[in-house]
This record gives C-alpha cells, sequence and structure tokens, in this order.
C-alpha cells in the first residue's frame, strides 16, 4: 500500500527526504579568507534585491522561502523531488512541465499536497511559454532536459534542440526578467572516461554521446551568459542520480526492478563501468544550498558521494539487500558503442563542501532499499522489467 501522507513516504523511503528545515549544516568548513574563482573572463553581476545569503552559517531555506521559484522540467524524476523539497521547506513554487494532451504532471501527480504550488505545461523549445514561466519568480532550477544517451544515438537533434535550445530560451527570459538566481542542471556525462581518480571542476570535457555533446553546449551557454551578461547562473553537476519515482530506462531501477520481478535471470549491458551513484534527496539539498550561496554564483560545482562502484558490484549489492538472488545475463542490446562507453565516473565533492557546506548523506545500501519499497508500493509488472531506452 502506499503511504497515507507525505510524512510516512518520507520515513519510509528515506529519512533524508524528510530533513527538517532546522538542519541546514553551516558551512563551517570554508577557510577564512579563502579565494574564490568566478569562471574566467566573468565581470560581477549588480542586482535589484539583497543577495540570498549573506553569510556561510545561514540557513539556505530562510533566504529562499521570501521568493518565489520556477522549475522547469518539473514533471520528472529529480525534478518532482525538488518541487516537494521546496513545498516541505515553505517555498511557493511554479513547476513548469512538458504539454501532454493525456491528463496527469508526470511525477507532480505523486505529490499529495499541492499548497504552495502552480503547474504550468509548456515546453523550453518555445521561448515565449519559457518567458511567461519566468515572469514574477526570482530564483530559476533549470531541470528540463533530454537525458537518455541510448536515445540520443538515434535522435541527435532532438537534444540540440532542447537541452541547447531550451536553455538559451531559459537563459534569455532570465536575462530579461532580472531573476536574483538561476541554477542550470549538468551531467558528469559531460567528462566522457575519467582520466583522473577522482573528477574535479577542471577535468576536460569529451563528449562521448550526443547527450553529453548537448549538456556540454548547454554549460557553456550558461558561463558565457554569465560573462557577457553578468546573469547570476551557476552549473549543478551531480553524477549519477537514482532515487524513488526514476523511469525504469535507468540503471539502479531496471536493476531493482528485474530483481523483484519473477523474471528468471538479471539482464544487464557492460557490467564492468564504474559509476557514483547519487540518492536524490542529497541532489535537492544540493539544488537550494546553490541557489542560497552567494559564492557559488558563476561557478560550477560538482555533487556526488565520492565513490565509484561497477554495475556488476552494484547489481550484487542490491541482490544482497533486497535478499534475492539471481544470474547476471550481458544483454546485447543493453551496450553501448565500444567508443561512447564511459568507464569511470567517480566525484570530487570537495568544492561543494567549501562553498555549499553540502556532502552527500544517503548511502548505497539505504538507496536501494528506498528504491525497491517505492517500487513495490507502485506494483512491479512485466513491462517494468522490460529494455527501454
Amino acid at each position: 500500500m502506499r503511504p497515507e501522507s507525505e510524512a510516512a513516504e518520507a520515513r519510509q523511503w528515506s529519512a533524508a527526504c524528510a530533513r527538517p528545515v532546522a538542519e541546514c549544516r553551516p558551512r563551517h568548513d570554508i577557510p577564512a579568507g579563502a579565494e574564490v574563482k568566478p569562471w574566467p573572463g566573468s565581470r560581477p553581476r549588480e542586482v535589484s534585491r539583497a543577495p540570498l545569503a549573506t553569510s556561510p552559517e545561514e540557513c539556505s531555506t530562510v533566504k529562499l522561502a521570501a521568493r518565489r521559484v520556477l522549475v522547469t522540467g518539473a514533471g520528472g524524476f529529480i525534478g518532482a523531488h525538488l518541487v516537494r523539497h521546496l513545498q516541505r521547506l515553505g517555498i511557493e513554487v511554479r513547476a513548469f512541465i512538458h504539454y501532454d494532451s493525456r491528463p496527469g504532471a508526470g511525477n507532480l501527480d505523486r505529490l499529495a499536497d499541492r499548497t504552495g504550488l502552480e503547474v504550468v505545461s509548456g515546453d523550453v523549445r518555445d521561448p515565449h511559454q519559457v518567458r511567461r514561466a519566468v515572469q514574477g519568480c526570482d530564483v530559476v532550477f533549470h531541470l528540463a532536459a533530454l537525458i537518455s544517451v541510448p536515445y540520443s544515438y538515434t535522435a541527435p537533434a532532438s537534444f540540440v534542440e532542447t537541452n541547447i535550445g531550451g536553455t538559451v530560451h531559459v537563459l534569455e527570459a532570465c536575462r530579461d526578467a532580472g531573476v536574483d538566481r538561476v541554477v542550470v542542471t549538468s551531467t558528469s556525462e559531460v567528462y566522457g572516461t575519467a582520466t583522473t581518480p577522482r573528477i574535479d571542476e577542471s577535468h576536460p570535457l569529451q563528449a562521448q554521446s550526443p547527450y553529453a555533446a548537448s549538456k556540454i553546449g548547454a554549460d557553456k551557454l550558461a558561463e558565457s551568459y554569465h560573462r557577457a551578461f553578468g546573469l547570476p547562473v551557476s552549473i549543478l553537476r551531480p553524477f549519477n542520480n537514482y532515487g524513488p519515482w526514476q523511469s525504469n530506462r535507468a540503471v539502479i531501477p531496471q536493476v531493482v526492478a528485474q530483481i523483484l520481478s519473477d523474471a528468471p535471470v538479471l539482464r544487464l549491458g557492460a557490467l564492468w563501468p564504474r559509476r557514483d551513484f547519487l540518492y536524490v534527496a542529497d541532489t535537492c539539498r544540493a539544488f537550494t544550498a546553490m541557489a542560497a550561496a552567494p559564492e557559488a554564483i558563476g561557478q560550477t560545482v560538482h555533487v556526488g558521494t565520492g565513490t565509484a562502484v561497477s554495475i556488476g558490484e552494484l547489481a550484487a549489492l542490491a541482490m544482497e539487500v533486497l535478499g534475492r538472488s539471481k544470474e547476471i545475463v550481458t544483454d546485447d542490446e543493453r551496450l553501448r558503442p565500444d567508443d561512447s562507453e564511459v568507464g569511470l565516473l567517480r566525484c570530487d565533492p570537495g568544492r561543494a563542501r567549501r562553498l555549499l557546506g553540502w556532502q552527500a548523506e544517503v548511502d548505497l545500501p539505504t538507496g536501494l532499499v528506498a528504491v525497491a519499497e517505492a517500487m513495490r508500493a507502485d506494483g512491479i509488472g512485466a513491462a517494468d522489467v522490460g529494455y527501454r531506452v
């Protein structure tokens, strides 16, 4: 059965999801006199309102609570969790979702409480709809994007139109509206296979898929709007996100769904790539911390655990914590092209600790159990374990 309340749901899935406002972590780890450099060539921008935060110790929720926030891509996995997180902090949210003639608002339909929530539908590829969505908002979290690496092999132009074109529409609308803060969502896929044991923000970019190339383009546009126009934009670069409500096209829900199902074997692609898996509640805390920190303007900030596991290790751990064992079979349909496969993505979260006072709190076993509990609540059917791009 589904939990009867948001509070019960939070306790069932993860204590981190229900983290009280008063527990915002102060950022005591910023060295006194430390120099924080924005992107090279950037220039300061004066804003008409007071800054969102005045000291590292101030709670981000205090500074955001009096502001109206726009979340693009709000019907998606991370977007809906971010909307719920903002609601719990008492923040008014305008949720911009992709228009669909069918009824419903994606994952926002899972929210029991719509207090302070305005849902508007449209398309980030339409600059006029984006301008209307941005009007009256002080802070914009831009999450709307096409995100499937396999699908980007077959429809690369769609990724350019949505991820690059959509981002420039958001940036231009924010510039015209004079918003206080913009946070653009990136991805660790922009690095390709790591050339260092841990990836910090200085690691070279290398697009190994059309998806990654489109996100690099979006990030560079964000940088350019800060440098050229003084737009107060930051880039949050999460490593591999997971959690309840995620589409089964992603590896963790695909692994968990197959383990919970009656499928005789566990079908996966390559087992050797290593990923840094970040629970979605931790990502949401990073978004609000990013928007509240003046030091983050003009910065790209990584968020991840700092630990990487292979897909094979992930599958073994999931079977262990869920108490089920299955034979793992390699499915050729799930393999990326050889030169496109990304071997290692492991975050160096040092800048997030220094600038935001942020660190991941939910470990992988706990997160896997949360995903499984959410899937059990939704019910697992045969269609949930098939491969989708």
